[in-house]
């Protein structure tokens, strides 16, 4: 049965977003997509519409994580938020507060318009980083009352980003008055994989574009939380709507797996196609070596030989969600970056 209701959708040009907008689209609610330039309107219409039919059920307006102008007038008439704008780099910035500041205050600058504007409840995307990092007993099991440790000098930028902003969401959410009540759910993803819907690989592609291109003769001792983006966009459409999910916050993954494990799927996959993909794991001390020459190498340095193990116990119950596993949701993304012309043969 189509919904009436209007969404709010932040950062809708975002990998998640996209998905999430279609998904929304299919379910027959009406979105507002908001983007930090109203020209990139026309070039999105064109993306989506390749996947669902929006007719005039989705609109477009212009607001910025960093100032007030057009938020009000970007909640008006809408009955939930999902709010996934926030900067994700694939380089760590040389000042932390380039990201700590648009992701903490745009974070604050959502809800404040949101509980001003009576939106029934907001979805916030957050991540894994705000759960298990900056912890020196890194193999453990990781659920959702743990928090990463903003304090620790392992913690890099983007996970004190995501720490900081999803604690301050949490801290405006129960500071309202009772009688000006508004729910608040977070999704916290692993590293985020599947299916691309434009040629903006962004940083989620960039591990599955160097490998299919073979521009690193082999891979790190490098573990990863996955989940595939459609799974992502589905978990967000059940915390928006179920009546359980309300105050919780949610581990968002569907597979544990190392980087080799990654690269002998699409080697399995897409050798006989022409790629030559490298599975032969490094050393350790060669990682160390080439990132003493490589910037984008020394950032992965705090992450070798770290295996995070998350209980989605509570998504799974919670939210019903079931899983892709690794091989769906990285075949998805290679197979999406080829047919999009990103690789070539």
């Amino acid at each position: 049965m189509a919904k009436e209701s209007t969404v709010l959708v932040t950062g809708a040009s975002g990998f998640i977003a996209l998905h999430c907008t279609i998904k929304l689209l299919e379910a027959g609610y009406r979105v507002r997509g908001t983007l930090r330039s109203i020209v990139r309107e026309t070039e999105l219409r064109k993306t989506l519409s390749k996947f669902v039919d929006a007719g005039d059920k989705l609109s477009f307006t212009e607001t910025d994580l960093l100032n007030d102008k057009g938020w009000d007038v970007a909640m008006q008439g809408c009955e939930y938020v999902l709010h996934l704008a926030s900067p994700f780099p694939l380089h760590m910035p040389e000042d932390e507060n380039d990201l700590i500041r648009p992701a903490r205050e745009g974070a604050l600058r959502v809800l404040k318009a949101a509980a001003d504007n009576g939106i029934k409840r907001v979805v916030l995307t957050s991540s894994i980083a705000a759960v298990a990092y900056g912890h020196p007993d890194k193999m453990r099991l990781y659920d959702e009352s743990d928090w990463s440790d903003v304090e620790s000098p392992t913690i890099n930028a983007y996970s004190k980003s995501k720490t900081l902003a999803e604690r301050a969401a949490w801290d405006f959410v129960n500071s309202l008055p009772e009688e000006h009540p508004m729910e608040l759910t977070v999704i916290n993803p692993g590293y985020v994989l599947g299916p691309l819907l434009d040629t903006n690989a962004r940083t989620s592609g960039v591990l599955v574009d160097a490998l299919m291109k073979a521009t690193m003769p082999g891979v790190a001792r490098m573990h990863f939380n996955g989940v595939d983006v459609r799974d992502v966009a589905e978990a967000h459409l059940a915390a928006m709507t179920t009546p359980e999910a309300a105050g919780k916050r949610f581990i968002c993954v569907g597979q544990a797996f190392w980087m080799q494990e990654i690269a002998l799927v699409l080697k399995k996959k897409f050798d006989t196609h022409g790629f030559n993909i490298k599975s032969n794991e490094f050393p350790n001390w060669l990682v160390h070596f080439v990132a003493i020459f490589k910037e984008e190498v020394r950032a992965t340095l705090d992450s070798l030989d770290i295996e995070m193990q998350m209980d989605t116990s509570r998504i799974q119950n919670v939210l019903n969600l079931e899983f892709r596993d690794l091989e769906e949701m990285t075949i998805s993304m290679a197979d999406s970056m080829i047919e999009l012309g990103m690789l070539k043969n």
